[in-house]
């Protein structure tokens, strides 16, 4: 909605508009473009930095003789946990099979990117879900609680976050909103 010389369109009405309630407005949107900014990088981070440590062992979860570049598999130690669990069998099944490696750490690479540039947020934040849904599926049934965990509270965020438009503030959204692919194909804004 358009403030013009201190009125404001509405349903085909034009109001008063108290004075300041544009810069009130953009001001109050701000705080919350920059949170949900800081939530995308900080998401990014999340997925970057497992990629990273699971390609080349960087200690932190992944020890250096399990990393993927030493022949070691991204998926074994966390599928192969699943195996008493209600889905384990699924699960276990697909442990080490190089074409779920692949996918999978294809998808930290590529969830991870796009939340830290900002573009292709809705690709992103699809495949990011997905990811986070299955993991959560293959702990189930869960310890500390009947259905709650951090991989469905991840999923929810990043939904927000393609809502929210949050590539757009910090990042490179807005630019790539307008490029010629993206008017053409809107799926990858």
């Amino acid at each position: 909605m358009a403030v013009i010389e201190g009125r404001t369109p509405v349903n085909g009405h034009v109001i008063p508009t108290p004075a300041g309630t544009r810069a009130t407005a953009a001001a109050t949107r701000a705080p919350a473009a920059y949170a949900w900014a800081a939530a995308r990088i900080a998401l990014g981070w999340v997925f970057l930095w497992a990629f990273a440590d699971k390609t080349f062992g960087l200690g932190f979860a992944t020890p250096a003789a399990k990393a993927w570049t030493n022949g070691g598999s991204p998926t074994t130690g966390f599928l192969k946990g699943t195996g008493e669990n209600a889905l384990g069998g699924l699960f276990g099944g697909l442990a080490g099979q190089a074409w779920v490696d692949w996918l999978f750490m294809l998808g930290l690479l590529g969830v991870g990117t796009a939340l830290l540039l900002g573009a292709g947020m809705r690709i992103a934040a699809g495949a990011g879900a997905a990811m986070m849904l299955l993991m959560w599926a293959a702990q189930l049934p869960l310890d500390t609680n009947p259905f709650m965990d951090d991989h469905i509270v991840y999923a929810v965020v990043l939904a927000g976050l393609a809502l929210a438009h949050a590539g757009d503030t910090l990042g490179i959204g807005a630019w790539w909103g307008r490029t010629a692919l993206v008017k053409r194909l809107p799926v990858l804004k």
